[in-house]
């Protein structure tokens, strides 16, 4: 069973479809122990940074996902689920994120000709193929709606960049933690094959 976190975000309800499109079970939850017994664990969201850890410490979600990714579950998290699980942001100054991976949210710089937020379809380079990228060539595809990106404190579990008037750093992996800045949910064929090659993974 997939298990997809849920704590008042935006973008659930596509995640869980995507899930199911792939034939997978999918469920949308807070509870600990089914959080705790999944398989596989999705944090997605869209939303403010220091709003989205508010909540996730009020539902108790904090602890439970420190406790995934220390059980060596496969956790993802896509787009402020991405953000959530590195150290702090520059949209909440004070609050600390999860803190299971190094590096920092800062916001993409303003650059003419450049709208902010970043939304549209953008393409992905390897520094460091991932798991999630098997059978994707690379100049791939992906859809992106952000205005924080993530600046990576250890090079090598970056797995995807993009360009967006500075580099970003898209998709990471350390070990059985993954997380996309972009949305495979909607990213077409692309997207569901990354989808697919996360829950396809075992721990």
């Amino acid at each position: 069973m997939v298990a997809i976190i849920d704590y008042d975000a935006g973008n659930i309800k596509s995640v869980e479809k995507a899930v199911h499109a792939l034939g997978y079970e999918a469920v949308v939850t807070r509870d600990r122990e089914l959080l705790l017994n999944a398989s596989h664990v999705i944090l997605p969201g869209v939303g403010a940074f220091g709003d989205a850890m508010h909540k996730l410490q009020g539902y108790g979600l904090t602890e439970v996902i420190q406790k995934i990714a220390a059980d060596h579950t496969p956790l993802l998290g896509i787009c402020l689920g991405l953000q959530l699980m590195f150290e702090s942001s520059e949209e909440a100054p004070g609050v600390a994120g999860l803190g299971l991976l190094k590096g920092r949210i800062v916001r993409i710089p303003d650059k003419d000709g450049l709208k902010i937020p970043h939304i549209g379809w953008n393409s992905l380079k390897y520094p460091n193929k991932g798991r999630l990228f098997d059978g994707i060539p690379e100049n791939a595809y992906v859809y992106f709606v952000h205005s924080y990106y993530l600046e990576a404190q250890e090079p090598e579990i970056v797995k995807a960049t993009t360009e967006y008037g500075v580099l970003i750093h898209a998709s990471v992996e350390k070990e059985h933690i993954f997380a996309c800045q972009f949305h495979p949910e909607k990213s077409s064929d692309v997207g569901m094959k990354i989808l697919e090659n996360f829950l396809k993974i075992e721990e």
